[in-house]
């Protein structure tokens, strides 16, 4: 660990802003990079998220756009404010102290990037556990509990989970089994009379109902309509679907920068192996869940709420197929949240105000400061998002002259030294070595 008291005495441009010396023209070029960045990362992400709410016109009119800017603006504050606490730590201390470049400008930073944020938004965060499957396993297992339960869940997560499993996984339902067999025979009247088209839709459903037209359904499963083998088999293909064609979405905005120059790389968008990653992930989640389910049902012969913990771990497997540590860390985080908030309503844990934006002020300082003096200690998916939203600035920072602090600071970095204008700096600056 560094010692606290050491220091060095090079200013903000000879560690942090090493490509520009001036203190405000960097600060406007991370914010500009960070901004256009957070857009990219926000706007899909809401615009599924109000596909999936099935908002009305006026939300997209009137509230997409100002929640979209809401949340770019608090990511976007995070890299901002990081170099202006940086610059003003140096300007205010005189020097460098083993915390300042990290952690001590980090901290005030996420602080009050967050206060920019929604108040619904700002999850319990967590730093990093070791095993990120086994991680979702619990998460998944906990969540398919809620869900099953009784006022579990409400909100977006209910909805969500109702449309990713069905509501047939809903423990109690406002029809009863007869209306619900009455809806599916008015259902197949309806069609009897309309021409089937021949498209790949058809073609699948028509395979499924004669593969699985037979099958057994218990007496306590929900889904009047199909057998089990089939509730599971369309359950797949229905989130396989969702899931490639959102990665499929994302990669809209990169496939159309290269229209004219790679027409080529268009062919990207529909035949890219994350696409079927994320598609095999949520379909084998449904369709584990749901197999699980059904399978619990059969062998004790009830409905039981205590199942969906089962189901819920087992179709956390479905993580090897899109190891993400974002959609695990923040579903965990969540998780902590809603239990927390639960606790709070039964009076068994007590309410601390704030509570969420100092944890993560701390979670996001020590992040931060990790990136800055450690970088071997960081996760991988991390490091790549700040450099994302840094346009790749956070790299060129002078991590050989933070070595002194002792945490191996430039140990990834091969011992790169910035170009340095000798005009600005404290310190004469070491020349880089030229490997040509």
């Amino acid at each position: 660990m560094a010692a606290l008291s050491k220091s060095i005495p090079h200013n903000c441009y000879e560690i942090g802003h090493t490509w520009h010396p001036s203190c405000r023209v960097s600060f406007l070029q991370i914010t500009w990079g960070a901004l256009e960045e957070s857009l990219k990362i926000y706007a899909p992400l809401y615009l599924i998220a109000a596909v999936l709410r099935k908002r009305k016109l006026e939300y997209y009119l009137y509230k997409l756009f100002p929640e979209i800017l809401q949340s770019a603006s608090f990511l976007t504050a995070n890299g901002a404010l990081y170099i202006t606490f940086f610059c003003v730590l140096r300007k205010l201390l005189g020097k460098f102290y083993s915390w300042t470049p990290g952690f001590g400008a980090a901290l005030p930073a996420s602080y009050v990037a967050i206060l920019i944020e929604r108040k619904s938004r700002r999850g319990l965060l967590t730093i990093y556990m070791a095993n990120l499957v086994l991680l979702f396993c619990i998460t998944a297992a906990m969540y398919m509990f809620f869900f099953r339960c009784k006022d579990g869940l409400k909100g977006f997560t209910f909805s969500a989970l109702r449309f990713i499993v069905g509501k047939e996984e809903i423990p109690t339902h406002s029809y009863s089994p007869e209306t619900a067999y009455a809806k599916v025979e008015q259902k197949r009247e309806r069609h009897k009379g309309k021409p089937r088209g021949m498209n790949i839709i058809a073609l699948v459903r028509t395979l499924v109902d004669s593969i699985c037209k037979h099958g057994p359904r218990h007496r306590c499963c929900k889904h009047y309509e199909d057998n089990c083998i089939s509730y599971c088999i369309k359950g797949f293909i229905r989130m396989f679907s969702v899931g490639y064609l959102i990665q499929c979405c994302l990669r809209v905005p990169s496939a159309f920068r290269h229209l004219f120059t790679e027409p080529s790389r268009l062919l990207s968008l529909f035949y890219n192996k994350e696409n079927f990653q994320l598609g095999a992930f949520l379909g084998s989640f449904v369709s584990i869940y749901k197999g699980t389910s059904c399978f619990l049902r059969w062998i004790r012969n009830l409905d039981d709420e205590l199942h969906a913990i089962v189901a819920g771990f087992l179709a956390g497997v479905s993580m090897m197929f899109y190891k993400s540590t974002t959609i695990s860390m923040y579903l965990a985080s969540k998780l902590v949240e809603t239990m927390y908030f639960k606790g709070i309503a039964a009076g068994k844990v007590p309410y601390f105000p704030q509570a969420d934006t100092i944890i993560y002020s701390i979670s996001t300082a020590i992040c931060f400061h990790a990136a800055v003096m450690e970088v071997h200690n960081l996760r991988p998916s991390y490091w790549k998002f700040l450099l994302r939203l840094t346009k790749g600035r956070f790299a060129l920072m002078n991590r050989k002259a933070l070595d002194v602090f002792g945490t191996g600071a430039s140990r990834e970095f091969h011992n790169f030294i910035p170009r340095l204008d000798p005009r600005y700096t404290v310190v004469t600056p070491e020349l880089p070595i030229d490997f040509s």
